[in-house]
């Protein structure tokens, strides 16, 4: 009877309306930017493009895939990508497992626990993490881009929790049955935890995919910049020296439709992996975080 009330619909409308208007202001930049990729010279330099594109140009897509250094640092973006993701994936389902197990289970549970706390309150800084890898001699590697990053406190809270919504009877079957710790993670928990494994995959994947800024501060070579990095400098800093170098190029584009074709190619991955992981993107998170 609550949800045939007047109220409730027009609480609903309203919900609807902003969820809508949210949605718009999330997606138009991006439309904005494809337009601008397959718009004209003439178009774009003169700002006449809104959201659909004036004439048809696909020069600026040739340019970005003639461009060595972009598809050097897209090859970078995906080999951290799937690298950083497998690696923290891995250290947090073996850290969240033990810690989901009551004291009676693993005695100092908690003071393991509030060692991970601490880290999310308090962390050593920029100038000694830098002083660390250096000192590592992982610069201008990829695993100064994946190590850092590795350990996520709060991915991890989130996964025990869900870890401890398994019913403990399925653990307990599988030790009757000769299982032991390893085993029973994964073949009971790990099957059962997908919307959770899904959902931090999501989070874990796209905060790989969009940092820069590690990037700029390890790496000391441009031909070792993951793509944020390198749209970082051509966006923000400015650096278009590898844009745009033919004669024959200026007569047809822009630097700013190359930008956007850029941007556009570095969102598609992100945009295509996520419609696959969506469904189970509510579940995880809403489990993951009942308990504490």
């Amino acid at each position: 009877m609550y949800y045939k009330t007047k109220a409730y619909r027009v609480f609903n409308g309203f919900n609807m309306i902003f969820i809508g208007l949210l949605g718009l202001a999330c997606i138009l930049p991006l439309v904005h930017i494809l337009a601008v990729s397959f718009s004209e010279k003439a178009a774009v330099s003169g700002n006449l493009v809104n959201f659909w594109p004036v004439g048809f140009n696909l020069d600026a897509y040739a340019k970005t895939m003639d461009n060595k250094q972009f598809l050097i640092s897209l090859w970078i973006s995906f080999e951290r990508v799937v690298l950083g993701t497998a690696v923290s994936m891995l250290v947090v389902i073996l850290a969240a497992y033990p810690l989901s197990k009551d004291r009676g289970a693993f005695k100092g549970r908690m003071t393991i626990m509030w060692y991970f706390v601490i880290t999310m309150l308090f962390s050593g800084g920029l100038i000694p993490s830098y002083i660390l890898i250096s000192k590592l001699q992982l610069n201008n590697s990829i695993w100064a881009l994946v190590l850092p990053g590795a350990v996520s406190v709060w991915n991890m809270i989130l996964l025990m929790n869900f870890f401890r919504n398994v019913p403990v009877e399925l653990e307990e079957a599988a030790l009757i049955d000769g299982a032991n710790h390893l085993q029973t993670m994964w073949k009971i928990y790990l099957p059962v935890s997908m919307p959770a494994l899904a959902t931090l995959s999501l989070f874990t994947l796209v905060g790989h995919w969009n940092s820069w800024f590690d990037g700029l501060i390890y790496m000391t070579r441009p031909e070792k910049y993951p793509l944020a990095t390198y749209l970082q400098t051509i966006v923000v800093s400015h650096n278009l020296k590898d844009l745009i170098t033919n004669v024959n190029d200026v007569e047809k584009l822009t630097q700013r439709s190359v930008q956007a074709a850029q941007i556009f190619i570095a969102a598609v991955p992100v945009l295509l992996v996520y419609p696959f992981l969506q469904r189970h993107f509510v579940k995880g998170m809403v489990i993951g975080a009942v308990k504490e």
